[in-house]
C-alpha cells in the first residue's frame, strides 16, 4: 500500500532551488522526471520488488517530508536528522500477515534523484528496494556485505541503476 503525506506538496515545490515539483503526476509545468509518480505506478513496482525479495505480507510505504522523517529518525534511532528511507519491521501477532512499514522522505529522494541524474520515481524505488531488504532482516551497517550483494542483484532484475549501500561505499573511497 502506497500512502502520500498530505504535507507533501508543498515540501516538494520547496525542497530545491533547481527543481521544482508537483504531487500531482499529471501536473503542467513541471519536468517529468521530477514528479512524484503515481500510487499506481509505485504499487505496481512494490509488488514487483516485494516478489523480487520474497518477503510476505503487507508493506506500507509512506511518502512523506524531511521535517516527519527527521522526527520518525529521531524517536527511533536516537539520530536527530533526515534521512532518505526508514524500515520498520513487524511484530508480535499478525506478523506473518504484515512484513512492515517503509517511510520515504520525497524531499530528500529528489535532491538524490538530481545529483544521481534520473528521474524522482527511479529514486523512490531505489529507496523502496532498499527498504524491503531492511524488513528482510538485511543490515549492511552491520553484514560482511550480504545486503550489498543482494541489492546489485535486484536493482539489475528490477532495471534500477545505482543504490544507496554502492554510492555511500563510493564517497567513501573518495574521502
Amino acid at each position: 500500500m502506497i500512502l502520500i503525506d498530505t504535507d507533501l506538496n508543498l515540501a516538494l515545490t520547496s525542497a530545491s532551488d533547481t527543481a521544482m515539483v508537483s504531487a500531482a503526476p499529471a501536473a503542467q509545468g513541471f519536468p517529468r522526471t521530477q514528479r512524484l509518480p503515481s500510487v499506481r505506478t509505485l504499487a505496481r513496482f512494490l509488488t514487483q520488488a516485494q516478489s523480487a525479495v520474497r518477503l510476505k505480507g503487507e508493506v506500507t510505504v509512506l511518502l512523506t517530508t524531511d521535517a516527519y522523517l527527521r522526527k520518525l529518525n529521531r524517536q527511533f534511532r536516537g539520530k536527530n536528522q533526515a534521512t532518505d528511507v526508514l524500515s520498520f519491521p513487524a511484530a508480535g501477532i499478525g506478523a506473518e500477515k504484515i512484513s512492515g512499514d517503509l517511510a520515504i522522505s520525497s524531499p530528500t529522494a529528489l535532491k538524490q534523484a538530481v545529483e544521481q541524474g534520473h528521474s524522482l520515481s527511479t529514486e523512490i524505488k531505489i529507496l523502496i528496494l532498499h527498504g524491503l531488504l531492511h524488513l528482510a532482516g538485511h543490515d549492511h551497517e552491520s553484514d560482511a556485505g550480504q545486503m550489498a550483494r543482494r541489492e546489485v542483484l535486484l536493482r539489475a532484475k528490477l532495471n534500477l541503476p545505482q543504490g544507496l549501500i554502492e554510492r555511500s561505499d563510493a564517497k567513501v573511497k573518495r574521502l
